[in-house]
Protein backbone atom coordinates (compact mmCIF):
# COMPACT_ATOMS: atom_id res chain seq x y z
CA UNK A 1 0.00 0.00 0.00
CA UNK A 2 1.16 3.60 -1.17
CA UNK A 3 2.44 5.68 1.92
CA UNK A 4 0.95 8.71 0.72
CA UNK A 5 -2.61 8.73 1.84
CA UNK A 6 -5.41 10.85 1.06
CA UNK A 7 -7.91 11.97 3.63
CA UNK A 8 -11.61 12.03 2.46
CA UNK A 9 -14.11 14.33 3.59
CA UNK A 10 -16.22 12.19 5.94
CA UNK A 11 -19.46 12.69 7.12
CA UNK A 12 -19.60 14.45 10.65
CA UNK A 13 -23.46 13.58 11.48
CA UNK A 14 -26.56 11.63 9.54
CA UNK A 15 -27.41 12.74 6.25
CA UNK A 16 -24.85 15.70 5.79
CA UNK A 17 -23.55 15.55 2.10
CA UNK A 18 -21.47 18.27 1.89
CA UNK A 19 -19.21 20.90 3.90
CA UNK A 20 -17.23 24.17 3.49
CA UNK A 21 -13.60 24.48 4.40
CA UNK A 22 -13.19 27.46 6.69
CA UNK A 23 -9.66 27.27 7.27
CA UNK A 24 -6.67 25.10 6.95
CA UNK A 25 -4.67 24.81 10.29
CA UNK A 26 -1.87 23.33 8.28
CA UNK A 27 0.00 23.92 5.40
CA UNK A 28 1.74 21.72 2.47
CA UNK A 29 5.43 20.59 4.47
CA UNK A 30 3.86 21.07 7.47
CA UNK A 31 4.79 17.63 9.87
CA UNK A 32 1.42 16.58 11.76
CA UNK A 33 0.53 14.07 14.57
CA UNK A 34 -2.05 11.47 14.97
CA UNK A 35 -5.41 13.25 15.57
CA UNK A 36 -3.87 17.07 15.52
CA UNK A 37 -6.56 19.02 13.95
CA UNK A 38 -6.13 19.83 10.66
CA UNK A 39 -8.71 21.62 9.06
CA UNK A 40 -12.17 23.53 10.42
CA UNK A 41 -15.38 22.84 8.38
CA UNK A 42 -18.91 24.07 8.29
CA UNK A 43 -21.39 21.65 7.79
CA UNK A 44 -25.06 22.33 7.73
CA UNK A 45 -24.80 21.81 10.97
CA UNK A 46 -21.59 23.49 12.88
CA UNK A 47 -18.14 24.33 12.68
CA UNK A 48 -16.02 21.52 13.52
CA UNK A 49 -12.23 20.39 13.43
CA UNK A 50 -11.45 17.59 11.79
CA UNK A 51 -8.51 15.82 13.58
CA UNK A 52 -5.77 13.40 11.09
CA UNK A 53 -6.38 10.35 10.48
CA UNK A 54 -2.43 9.31 10.04
CA UNK A 55 0.59 11.32 11.29
CA UNK A 56 3.63 12.57 8.77
CA UNK A 57 4.06 15.23 6.32
CA UNK A 58 1.31 17.22 4.29
CA UNK A 59 2.05 16.57 0.66
CA UNK A 60 -0.78 17.95 -0.97
CA UNK A 61 -4.05 20.16 0.11
CA UNK A 62 -6.86 19.43 -2.79
CA UNK A 63 -9.33 22.59 -1.80
CA UNK A 64 -8.77 26.25 -0.87
CA UNK A 65 -10.82 27.78 2.37
CA UNK A 66 -13.74 28.94 0.65
CA UNK A 67 -14.60 25.81 -1.16
CA UNK A 68 -17.31 23.42 -0.45
CA UNK A 69 -16.35 19.90 -0.66
CA UNK A 70 -18.86 16.83 -1.08
CA UNK A 71 -18.54 14.17 1.33
CA UNK A 72 -16.40 11.39 0.50
CA UNK A 73 -14.20 13.72 -1.61
CA UNK A 74 -10.30 14.10 -0.80
CA UNK A 75 -9.20 17.30 1.27
CA UNK A 76 -5.37 16.26 1.91
CA UNK A 77 -2.94 14.02 1.10
CA UNK A 78 -0.01 13.29 3.86
CA UNK A 79 3.13 11.07 2.98
CA UNK A 80 2.69 8.42 6.41
CA UNK A 81 6.87 8.05 6.13
CA UNK A 82 8.74 10.34 5.14
CA UNK A 83 11.99 9.03 5.88
CA UNK A 84 11.60 6.47 3.28
CA UNK A 85 13.05 8.88 0.62
CA UNK A 86 11.19 10.59 -2.37
CA UNK A 87 7.25 9.10 -2.82
CA UNK A 88 5.85 7.34 -6.02
CA UNK A 89 2.22 8.61 -7.35
CA UNK A 90 -0.77 6.45 -5.20
CA UNK A 91 -1.87 3.47 -7.16
CA UNK A 92 -5.45 4.38 -7.91
CA UNK A 93 -7.17 2.48 -5.35
CA UNK A 94 -4.78 2.47 -2.47
CA UNK A 95 -6.43 5.88 -0.82
CA UNK A 96 -7.85 5.50 2.42
CA UNK A 97 -11.89 5.91 2.18
CA UNK A 98 -12.18 8.11 5.36
CA UNK A 99 -12.37 8.07 9.22
CA UNK A 100 -13.12 4.71 8.71
CA UNK A 101 -10.73 2.57 6.36
CA UNK A 102 -11.05 0.13 3.92
CA UNK A 103 -13.88 0.08 0.97
CA UNK A 104 -17.26 -0.10 2.11
CA UNK A 105 -20.19 -1.90 0.33
CA UNK A 106 -22.07 -1.02 -3.00
CA UNK A 107 -19.15 1.07 -4.09
CA UNK A 108 -19.25 3.54 -1.62
CA UNK A 109 -17.48 5.68 0.56
CA UNK A 110 -17.20 4.44 4.27
CA UNK A 111 -17.78 7.66 6.18
CA UNK A 112 -17.91 8.42 10.26
CA UNK A 113 -21.72 7.86 10.15
CA UNK A 114 -23.30 5.03 7.82
CA UNK A 115 -21.69 5.27 3.83
CA UNK A 116 -21.08 8.35 1.96
CA UNK A 117 -21.73 9.04 -2.10
CA UNK A 118 -20.73 6.47 -4.11
CA UNK A 119 -17.11 6.50 -5.84
CA UNK A 120 -18.42 5.36 -9.23
CA UNK A 121 -18.79 7.92 -12.15
CA UNK A 122 -22.59 8.90 -12.40
CA UNK A 123 -24.44 8.12 -15.93
CA UNK A 124 -26.28 10.39 -18.04
CA UNK A 125 -29.46 9.02 -19.05
CA UNK A 126 -29.06 9.46 -23.31
CA UNK A 127 -32.20 11.79 -24.58
CA UNK A 128 -35.44 10.98 -25.70
CA UNK A 129 -34.91 10.23 -29.32
CA UNK A 130 -31.37 10.20 -29.72
CA UNK A 131 -30.10 7.08 -31.05
CA UNK A 132 -27.18 4.93 -29.21
CA UNK A 133 -24.18 3.97 -30.78
CA UNK A 134 -23.85 0.53 -30.10
CA UNK A 135 -20.32 -0.74 -28.91
CA UNK A 136 -18.17 -3.55 -29.47
CA UNK A 137 -15.15 -5.17 -28.64
CA UNK A 138 -13.07 -3.79 -31.80
CA UNK A 139 -11.10 -0.58 -31.76
CA UNK A 140 -12.76 1.82 -33.89
CA UNK A 141 -10.66 3.04 -37.07
CA UNK A 142 -9.82 6.38 -36.91
CA UNK A 143 -10.85 8.86 -39.44
CA UNK A 144 -8.08 10.14 -42.28
CA UNK A 145 -6.81 13.11 -41.13
CA UNK A 146 -8.16 14.99 -44.27
CA UNK A 147 -11.14 13.86 -43.78
CA UNK A 148 -13.48 16.90 -43.17
CA UNK A 149 -16.39 16.72 -40.33
CA UNK A 150 -19.52 17.99 -41.25
CA UNK A 151 -21.86 19.01 -38.54
CA UNK A 152 -25.43 19.84 -39.35
CA UNK A 153 -26.77 22.80 -38.04
CA UNK A 154 -29.37 22.00 -35.02
CA UNK A 155 -33.31 23.12 -36.55
CA UNK A 156 -34.37 25.59 -33.95
CA UNK A 157 -37.97 24.17 -33.27
CA UNK A 158 -40.98 25.87 -34.84
CA UNK A 159 -43.21 28.15 -32.26
CA UNK A 160 -45.97 25.97 -31.07
CA UNK A 161 -49.34 28.31 -31.24
CA UNK A 162 -51.56 27.85 -27.96
CA UNK A 163 -54.71 25.73 -29.03
CA UNK A 164 -57.74 27.76 -29.91
CA UNK A 165 -60.54 27.51 -27.40
CA UNK A 166 -63.71 26.85 -29.01
CA UNK A 167 -67.11 26.83 -26.43
CA UNK A 168 -66.84 27.56 -23.26
CA UNK A 169 -64.03 29.08 -21.19
CA UNK A 170 -62.08 25.78 -19.68
CA UNK A 171 -60.48 26.87 -16.10
CA UNK A 172 -60.17 25.47 -12.75
CA UNK A 173 -62.28 27.18 -9.64
CA UNK A 174 -59.18 28.20 -7.75
CA UNK A 175 -58.55 30.08 -11.27
CA UNK A 176 -62.36 31.44 -11.71
CA UNK A 177 -61.62 32.61 -7.96
CA UNK A 178 -58.29 34.57 -8.69
CA UNK A 179 -59.98 35.93 -11.67
CA UNK A 180 -62.97 37.52 -9.36
CA UNK A 181 -60.71 38.78 -7.36
CA UNK A 182 -59.07 40.53 -9.46
CA UNK A 183 -61.66 41.44 -11.52
CA UNK A 184 -60.85 39.60 -15.17
CA UNK A 185 -63.32 38.17 -17.60
CA UNK A 186 -62.47 34.92 -18.70
CA UNK A 187 -63.85 35.00 -22.23
CA UNK A 188 -61.33 37.85 -22.91
CA UNK A 189 -58.18 35.41 -21.83
CA UNK A 190 -55.96 33.49 -24.19
CA UNK A 191 -56.18 30.22 -21.85
CA UNK A 192 -52.47 28.49 -22.66
CA UNK A 193 -53.24 25.54 -20.66
CA UNK A 194 -54.27 21.87 -21.84
CA UNK A 195 -57.19 21.57 -24.16
CA UNK A 196 -56.69 25.73 -24.40
CA UNK A 197 -57.54 26.26 -20.05
CA UNK A 198 -57.04 29.09 -18.38
CA UNK A 199 -54.37 29.05 -16.30
CA UNK A 200 -53.17 31.19 -13.08
CA UNK A 201 -50.44 32.70 -15.23
CA UNK A 202 -52.90 33.45 -17.44
CA UNK A 203 -55.04 35.63 -15.27
CA UNK A 204 -52.32 36.80 -13.56
CA UNK A 205 -50.65 38.53 -17.03
CA UNK A 206 -54.37 39.80 -17.98
CA UNK A 207 -54.82 41.68 -14.97
CA UNK A 208 -51.50 43.50 -15.16
CA UNK A 209 -51.93 43.86 -18.93
CA UNK A 210 -55.01 45.65 -18.09
CA UNK A 211 -53.61 47.74 -14.83
CA UNK A 212 -50.80 49.15 -17.60
CA UNK A 213 -53.58 50.37 -19.59
CA UNK A 214 -55.58 52.19 -17.12
CA UNK A 215 -53.21 53.39 -14.97
CA UNK A 216 -49.70 55.23 -15.42
CA UNK A 217 -47.09 53.28 -13.25
CA UNK A 218 -43.64 55.35 -12.62
CA UNK A 219 -40.69 53.41 -13.52
CA UNK A 220 -38.66 51.63 -10.96
CA UNK A 221 -35.11 53.27 -10.29
CA UNK A 222 -32.39 50.99 -12.00
CA UNK A 223 -29.49 49.42 -9.55
CA UNK A 224 -26.40 48.43 -10.64
CA UNK A 225 -26.00 46.20 -7.54
CA UNK A 226 -23.48 48.13 -5.57
CA UNK A 227 -25.70 49.03 -3.26
CA UNK A 228 -26.81 45.14 -2.76
CA UNK A 229 -25.43 42.51 -0.68
CA UNK A 230 -26.01 38.59 -1.51
CA UNK A 231 -25.52 36.39 1.16
CA UNK A 232 -24.87 32.74 0.20
CA UNK A 233 -27.51 30.93 1.74
CA UNK A 234 -25.26 27.28 3.16
CA UNK A 235 -24.26 25.70 5.93
CA UNK A 236 -26.37 26.68 9.34
CA UNK A 237 -28.64 28.92 7.43
CA UNK A 238 -29.21 26.31 5.06
CA UNK A 239 -30.38 23.51 6.91
CA UNK A 240 -32.46 25.63 9.36
CA UNK A 241 -34.47 27.10 6.67
CA UNK A 242 -35.25 24.02 5.31
CA UNK A 243 -36.16 22.40 9.04
CA UNK A 244 -38.50 25.15 9.18
CA UNK A 245 -40.47 24.96 6.14
CA UNK A 246 -40.49 21.23 7.05
CA UNK A 247 -41.67 21.65 10.29
CA UNK A 248 -44.05 24.70 9.91
CA UNK A 249 -45.99 22.74 6.91
CA UNK A 250 -46.13 19.87 8.46
CA UNK A 251 -47.02 19.99 12.10
CA UNK A 252 -50.10 22.07 12.56
CA UNK A 253 -48.58 24.76 15.20
CA UNK A 254 -50.75 26.40 17.93
CA UNK A 255 -49.26 29.16 20.33
CA UNK A 256 -50.81 30.13 23.45
CA UNK A 257 -49.80 33.43 25.55
CA UNK A 258 -49.03 33.95 29.43
CA UNK A 259 -48.38 37.27 31.30
CA UNK A 260 -46.40 36.36 34.39
CA UNK A 261 -45.30 38.29 37.70
CA UNK A 262 -41.54 36.60 38.51
CA UNK A 263 -40.77 39.38 41.01
CA UNK A 264 -40.74 36.21 43.36
CA UNK A 265 -38.25 34.70 40.58
CA UNK A 266 -36.09 37.27 40.71
CA UNK A 267 -35.50 37.76 44.12
CA UNK A 268 -34.61 33.51 44.24
CA UNK A 269 -32.18 34.37 41.94
CA UNK A 270 -30.47 36.83 44.19
CA UNK A 271 -30.34 34.42 47.21
CA UNK A 272 -29.13 31.56 44.74
CA UNK A 273 -26.04 33.98 43.66
CA UNK A 274 -24.97 34.10 47.27
CA UNK A 275 -24.94 30.72 47.51
CA UNK A 276 -21.17 29.77 48.05
CA UNK A 277 -22.01 26.59 46.06
CA UNK A 278 -23.42 29.05 43.27
CA UNK A 279 -20.23 31.00 43.21
CA UNK A 280 -18.59 29.61 39.92
CA UNK A 281 -21.76 29.25 37.98
CA UNK A 282 -23.67 31.48 36.06
CA UNK A 283 -26.93 32.47 37.55
CA UNK A 284 -29.97 33.49 34.61
CA UNK A 285 -33.55 34.01 34.68
CA UNK A 286 -33.20 31.39 32.03
CA UNK A 287 -32.37 28.90 34.51
CA UNK A 288 -35.46 29.16 36.54
CA UNK A 289 -37.62 29.11 33.01
CA UNK A 290 -35.40 25.99 31.97
CA UNK A 291 -36.31 24.47 35.45
CA UNK A 292 -39.71 24.87 35.46
CA UNK A 293 -40.01 23.64 31.94
CA UNK A 294 -38.50 20.20 33.15
CA UNK A 295 -40.83 19.95 36.38
CA UNK A 296 -43.96 21.01 33.74
CA UNK A 297 -42.79 17.89 31.61
CA UNK A 298 -42.48 15.71 34.40
CA UNK A 299 -46.27 16.60 35.33
CA UNK A 300 -47.34 16.55 31.55
CA UNK A 301 -45.60 14.06 29.39
CA UNK A 302 -47.39 13.80 26.78
CA UNK A 303 -45.40 17.58 25.64
CA UNK A 304 -42.19 15.60 25.87
CA UNK A 305 -42.80 13.29 22.69
CA UNK A 306 -43.04 13.10 19.00
CA UNK A 307 -45.05 12.59 16.34
CA UNK A 308 -43.99 9.49 14.14
CA UNK A 309 -45.46 8.90 10.87
CA UNK A 310 -43.50 5.99 9.66
CA UNK A 311 -44.57 3.84 12.44
CA UNK A 312 -48.16 5.87 13.34
CA UNK A 313 -46.91 6.20 16.34
CA UNK A 314 -46.59 8.91 19.28
CA UNK A 315 -43.02 8.24 20.78
CA UNK A 316 -43.32 9.65 24.84
CA UNK A 317 -40.00 10.07 26.34
CA UNK A 318 -39.23 9.46 29.85
CA UNK A 319 -35.93 11.66 29.16
CA UNK A 320 -35.34 15.55 28.18
CA UNK A 321 -33.01 16.74 25.87
CA UNK A 322 -33.74 20.28 26.80
CA UNK A 323 -32.78 22.60 23.90
CA UNK A 324 -31.81 26.28 24.11
CA UNK A 325 -32.29 28.43 20.89
CA UNK A 326 -28.79 30.13 20.07
CA UNK A 327 -28.12 33.04 17.72
CA UNK A 328 -25.06 32.44 16.14
CA UNK A 329 -22.30 34.44 13.60
CA UNK A 330 -23.73 31.42 10.91
CA UNK A 331 -27.42 31.16 12.03
CA UNK A 332 -29.71 30.31 14.74
CA UNK A 333 -28.90 26.33 15.78
CA UNK A 334 -30.91 24.50 19.43
CA UNK A 335 -28.06 22.46 20.74
CA UNK A 336 -29.49 20.45 23.93
CA UNK A 337 -28.59 19.44 27.31
CA UNK A 338 -29.16 15.29 27.54
CA UNK A 339 -30.94 14.08 29.61
CA UNK A 340 -31.39 17.63 31.24
CA UNK A 341 -34.18 16.44 34.09
CA UNK A 342 -31.58 14.38 36.30
CA UNK A 343 -29.45 17.54 36.47
CA UNK A 344 -29.87 19.49 39.90
CA UNK A 345 -29.76 23.18 39.74
CA UNK A 346 -26.32 23.59 39.94
CA UNK A 347 -25.40 21.53 37.13
CA UNK A 348 -28.32 22.38 35.15
CA UNK A 349 -26.74 26.38 35.86
CA UNK A 350 -23.40 25.14 34.51
CA UNK A 351 -24.72 22.94 31.56
CA UNK A 352 -26.84 25.81 30.33
CA UNK A 353 -23.51 28.14 30.50
CA UNK A 354 -21.48 25.91 28.43
CA UNK A 355 -23.98 25.37 26.20
CA UNK A 356 -24.26 28.60 25.32
CA UNK A 357 -20.78 30.04 24.94
CA UNK A 358 -19.95 27.06 22.94
CA UNK A 359 -22.62 27.65 20.65
CA UNK A 360 -21.45 31.20 20.26
CA UNK A 361 -17.90 30.15 19.42
CA UNK A 362 -19.12 28.21 16.42
CA UNK A 363 -17.72 25.32 17.97
CA UNK A 364 -21.03 23.18 18.90
CA UNK A 365 -20.27 19.21 17.88
CA UNK A 366 -22.89 17.68 15.79
CA UNK A 367 -24.10 15.50 18.26
CA UNK A 368 -25.50 18.62 20.77
CA UNK A 369 -27.44 18.98 17.82
CA UNK A 370 -29.33 16.02 17.70
CA UNK A 371 -31.83 14.26 19.69
CA UNK A 372 -33.45 17.32 20.66
CA UNK A 373 -37.08 16.91 22.91
CA UNK A 374 -38.22 19.82 24.11
CA UNK A 375 -36.43 23.72 23.62
CA UNK A 376 -36.86 27.12 25.08
CA UNK A 377 -36.09 30.16 22.80
CA UNK A 378 -34.99 33.38 25.19
CA UNK A 379 -35.83 36.08 22.73
CA UNK A 380 -36.12 38.53 26.29
CA UNK A 381 -32.40 38.96 25.69
CA UNK A 382 -33.42 40.80 22.49
CA UNK A 383 -35.60 43.14 24.25
CA UNK A 384 -38.69 41.63 22.37
CA UNK A 385 -42.05 40.52 24.58
CA UNK A 386 -42.51 37.15 23.50
CA UNK A 387 -43.41 35.19 19.84
CA UNK A 388 -44.60 32.60 18.06
CA UNK A 389 -41.72 30.12 17.73
CA UNK A 390 -41.53 27.63 14.77
CA UNK A 391 -41.24 23.82 16.58
CA UNK A 392 -37.62 22.54 16.10
CA UNK A 393 -38.53 18.89 13.50
CA UNK A 394 -39.38 16.10 15.54
CA UNK A 395 -40.42 18.09 18.84
CA UNK A 396 -43.40 19.09 19.63
CA UNK A 397 -43.53 21.92 22.14
CA UNK A 398 -40.94 25.08 22.17
CA UNK A 399 -41.50 27.91 24.70
CA UNK A 400 -40.70 31.90 23.92
CA UNK A 401 -39.16 33.70 27.38
CA UNK A 402 -39.42 37.39 26.70
CA UNK A 403 -38.11 40.02 28.10
CA UNK A 404 -38.98 40.86 32.07
CA UNK A 405 -40.06 44.29 32.59
CA UNK A 406 -41.20 46.63 35.80
CA UNK A 407 -44.94 47.09 34.99
CA UNK A 408 -48.15 48.11 36.84
CA UNK A 409 -49.02 45.02 38.27
CA UNK A 410 -52.57 44.01 40.71
CA UNK A 411 -50.91 42.47 43.37
CA UNK A 412 -52.42 41.92 47.10
CA UNK A 413 -55.33 44.48 45.66
CA UNK A 414 -53.34 46.74 45.19
CA UNK A 415 -51.56 48.26 41.88
CA UNK A 416 -47.57 47.95 42.50
CA UNK A 417 -45.01 47.92 40.07
CA UNK A 418 -43.50 44.24 39.64
CA UNK A 419 -41.15 42.12 37.41
CA UNK A 420 -43.15 40.80 34.59
CA UNK A 421 -42.56 38.49 31.54
CA UNK A 422 -44.70 36.71 29.44
CA UNK A 423 -44.57 33.53 27.93
CA UNK A 424 -45.22 31.84 24.53
CA UNK A 425 -45.88 28.14 23.79
CA UNK A 426 -45.96 26.51 20.53
CA UNK A 427 -46.82 23.08 20.52
CA UNK A 428 -47.89 20.49 17.87
CA UNK A 429 -51.80 20.13 17.58
CA UNK A 430 -51.67 16.42 16.18
CA UNK A 431 -50.32 15.35 19.88
CA UNK A 432 -50.95 18.21 22.48
CA UNK A 433 -54.58 19.43 22.63
CA UNK A 434 -55.89 22.96 23.96
CA UNK A 435 -56.69 21.65 27.63
CA UNK A 436 -53.09 19.84 27.63
CA UNK A 437 -50.94 22.65 26.13
CA UNK A 438 -52.45 25.07 28.41
CA UNK A 439 -52.15 23.11 31.70
CA UNK A 440 -48.30 23.10 30.83
CA UNK A 441 -48.03 26.53 30.02
CA UNK A 442 -49.62 27.14 33.32
CA UNK A 443 -47.56 24.90 35.44
CA UNK A 444 -44.26 26.52 33.84
CA UNK A 445 -46.03 29.94 34.85
CA UNK A 446 -46.96 28.91 38.40
CA UNK A 447 -43.47 27.81 39.05
CA UNK A 448 -42.29 31.38 37.91
CA UNK A 449 -44.91 32.96 40.13
CA UNK A 450 -43.34 31.35 43.04
CA UNK A 451 -40.50 28.69 42.89
CA UNK A 452 -39.88 28.16 46.22
CA UNK A 453 -43.21 27.50 46.83
CA UNK A 454 -43.72 25.03 43.76
CA UNK A 455 -40.57 22.85 44.30
CA UNK A 456 -41.67 22.29 47.75
CA UNK A 457 -45.35 21.44 46.44
CA UNK A 458 -44.05 19.55 43.35
CA UNK A 459 -41.13 17.34 44.56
Amino acid sequence: MSRIKEFNLPDLGEGLTEGEILAWLVKVGDTIELNQPIVEVETAKAAVEIPAKWGGVVTRIFHEAGAVVEVGRPIIAIDTDPTAGPAGTSPEGETEAGLIGGPAPGGRTAVLVGYGPKTTTAKRRPRSGTATAPTTAATPTPPPAAAAVVVAAPVEPAPVAPPVRTGPVLAKPPVRKLARDLGVDLAGVNGTGPLGSVTRDDVQLAASTSRTRTETVPAPSVSDGSREQRIPIKGVRKLTAANMVASAFTAPHVTEFLTVDVTRSMKALEKLKARPEFADARVSPLLLVAKAVLLAAKRHPMVNSSWSGETGEIVVKDYVNLGIAAATERGLIVPNIKDAGRLSLRELAVALDTLVKVAKSGKTPPSDMAGGTLSITNVGVFGIDTGTPILPPGESAILAFGVIRPTPWVHKGKIKVRQVTTLGLSFDHRIIDGELGSKFLRDVGAFLTDPEATLLSWT
